[in-house]
């Protein structure tokens, strides 16, 4: 499957304005859905120059541990462009992961409907001074099952919510097949 494949082509060159508007006006997502799914990422809203020093693919996974506990975490992908399916990369047999994340829900500061998810990096579980943990990530659904999902990345400092140019549209791919443990856990 490509990026394209079930996915309006108009999200990959919208402008942050449209973007905003369309998570704003998103469906909320019941973390349960989620759970034990990972999905392929797209990022958007980037100059072109700060994507080929990050990525454009990516993907992120999101599971409950036997305590019951939200959680997930983001996989580093080949950039071999849109067309071509999306492969995480490994080392040593294992996917490279990043990004550990909470799932919650969203509060009044967030640009997202009440009940949006929320993934936050802050209570994920990374090691200390890791600028990720920072990041906070309002995501909703584009459609009635969750296969289609529209983010941002927002940064907090000292309590304030600092909007990025970061958008993502993730889109419902494989099972979760590998657990790892969050960095400090």
């Amino acid at each position: 499957m490509t990026a394209l494949d079930d996915l309006d082509p108009a999200l990959l060159d919208a402008p942050s304005a449209e973007l905003a508007a369309r998570l704003r006006a998103g469906r909320p997502v019941d973390a349960a859905a989620v759970c034990g799914w990972q999905y392929d990422g797209i990022s958007l809203g980037l100059p072109a120059w700060i994507e080929r020093l990050t990525w454009k693919k990516f993907a992120k996974a999101f599971h409950r541990d036997a305590d019951g506990a939200l959680r997930g975490w983001n996989l580093r992908c080949h950039q071999d462009g849109l067309d071509a399916p999306w492969r995480p990369r490994v080392h040593r047999s294992v996917p490279v992961t990043f990004g550990h994340f909470a799932l919650t829900t969203v509060d009044d500061r967030y640009p997202a409907p009440a009940g949006t998810l929320l993934l936050d990096y802050g209570r994920g579980g990374n090691r200390r001074g890791d600028p990720v943990a920072r990041l906070r990530d309002p995501v909703v659904a584009l459609d009635d099952a969750g296969d289609r999902l529209l983010g941002c990345s927002l940064v907090e400092v000292a309590g304030r919510l600092i909007a990025t140019p970061s958008y993502f549209v993730l889109r419902r791919g494989p099972r979760v097949g590998h657990v790892p443990t969050p960095p400090r856990r």
